[in-house]
């Protein structure tokens, strides 16, 4: 019996939904946000302020103000004074309380923060409404009850706050990147100096609003916002005590470079290229939802999204057709209407690099692309399909962060195993599989940090996240993400 070719999106219209917009009233965002330090909203130095753009309509949000050094200099001072007068000195308990009231406030504050992340990411609001902001107020529960067992944490070992703490997050998940960098610092008694993304710092900027609710003490969280000079400014400053980056694997070779030699410590979360492999006895329904959950929906936006897909030969072609109906139902448009399968890309830059990757197959008969029209405003990509690309292709080689999946097939495991370590980045594997002897067998010689199996992207506050090889340094969530933030 021969297979169904896929439907076009024709063939799905009589089901088209009618728009169900998500909506925020227009006092929840300011004209103008100044920088966060030591508990106020204070004007830039530089007097300088950056419109920040969605993505979706290419309409200004607001604008937000330029960190200079003087800028830096002062955040830095701020939290040096908080933790030596303040933060370090108060009793553990009383720390955890005020991580507590900061989680229950993000949950109060659901709607109104998943709407501004879905705003200036771009990401569809079922996203940002139900992963995102959930999860960056788990990561506050979570460290919160860590506050006052440090020392069942480290037995034998009396751990002890660094001091101040420069954190700097990536574009993509804005509010929970923070708040899993800034909940265990705060629970192991150290302060903060935070830079969020220069295109999407608004839920940081809206987390500093909820921090002054808390009544948290002056100075211990610090929010700058600017471009890559904050970057700068932080590693040469001689008053931080350590270092968490989050982002490109260029700026954090920089980082480790730089800081070489002194006592400075740091901590890298870097790229990944994460991938999915897919056994001739997998539950193929179920991996194809993951691999268009994380490839398409999310468009790659968590480094583990798994845009790689190594699948048995036997099974390739079955696989395929039904990646391909799926992606004949997917919805692209506006981020905020709840029926929204597929956002927008987060700045036209952006856009440009998905796009000139995409061009270097364009005449290739193994290119698959949604057909459905795009929004004439914004920056939105069509849901790709890369069939029988080699390994040596930028597409299996570059995180994308977009909605673009490269497939290959193998034959044996010895061949998928050399395909899948074949690439710098070690971050995430998801092996789909019904018999754990071959997964016992594929696991111990993957180089990842983190490996799933029949899963996806379980992301969880109580467990280790973190790269192999050029992938990062360094663990965060779980028990391990107390360690960056200690001396013993």
């Amino acid at each position: 019996m021969t297979k169904k070719e896929p439907q076009p999106l024709e063939y799905f219209t009589e089901w088209k939904y009618n728009p169900a917009l998500e909506t925020i009233e227009p006092g929840n965002l300011k004209n103008q946000y100044d920088l966060f330090i030591n508990g106020k909203f204070v004007k830039p130095n530089s007097e300088k302020y950056t419109n920040i753009i969605n993505p979706a309509t290419d309409d200004v949000i607001t604008c937000v103000a330029e960190a200079s050094k003087k800028d830096i200099d002062k955040a830095v001072k701020a939290a040096r004074r908080a933790f030596e007068t303040s933060w370090e000195k108060m009793p553990a308990k009383e720390r955890a309380k005020y991580i507590f009231r900061i989680a229950r406030l993000i949950q109060e504050r659901a709607k109104e923060l998943a709407v501004i992340e879905t705003l200036h990411v771009g990401k569809p609001i079922r996203n940002s409404r139900n992963f995102d902001i959930p999860l960056a107020a788990n990561y506050f529960f979570y460290y919160a009850g860590w506050a006052d067992k440090l020392a069942y944490a480290f037995p034998n070992r009396i751990p002890k706050p660094l001091g101040v703490v420069a954190q700097i997050i990536p574009w993509n998940f804005p509010l929970l990147m923070a708040a899993c960098k800034i909940a265990p610092a705060l629970a192991t008694g150290n302060t903060i100096v935070l830079h969020p993304s220069e295109t999407t710092p608004l839920t940081a900027l809206k987390l500093a609003e909820i921090i002054q609710e808390s009544e948290l003490p002056d100075g211990v969280i610090n929010i700058v916002t600017g471009t890559d000079s904050v970057n700068e400014a932080f590693v040469h400053h001689k008053d931080i005590d350590t270092i968490s980056f989050t982002g490109n694997h260029a700026t954090g070779r920089w980082i480790q470079k730089t800081v070489a030699g002194t006592s400075e410590k740091f901590t890298l979360q870097l790229n990944g290229k994460s991938t999915h492999i897919i056994l001739d006895d997998a539950a193929i329904n179920e991996a194809v939802e993951a691999i268009v959950n994380s490839a398409f929906i999310n468009q790659g936006g968590i480094c583990g999204d798994g845009s790689r897909v190594f699948i048995q030969e036997s099974i390739a072609d079955e696989v395929i057709h039904r990646l391909k109906d799926r992606m004949a139902a997917l919805i692209v448009g506006d981020p905020l209407d709840k029926n929204t399968d597929i956002g927008s890309i987060h700045s036209k830059a952006h856009l440009t690099t998905i796009d000139a990757l995409i061009k270097q197959e364009s005449d290739s008969d193994n290119i698959y692309q949604h057909t459905s029209v795009l929004p004439k405003k914004g920056s939105f990509v069509r849901p790709t399909l890369f069939i029988n690309t080699s390994q040596s292709h930028p597409i299996h080689q570059q995180e994308v962060f977009g909605p673009v999946i490269a497939i290959q097939t193998f034959r044996t495991i010895e061949e998928v195993i050399e395909k899948a370590n074949n690439i710098p980045y070690g971050l995430t594997m998801s092996i789909w599989c019904d018999k754990s002897s071959r997964v016992f067998g594929l696991t111990s010689k993957l180089q990842a940090g983190v490996v799933w199996v029949n899963a996806s992207n379980q992301i969880d506050p109580t467990s280790p996240f973190g790269g192999y090889k050029q992938g990062g340094m360094g663990k965060e969530g779980g028990v391990y993400g107390l360690l960056p933030y200690v001396k013993f």
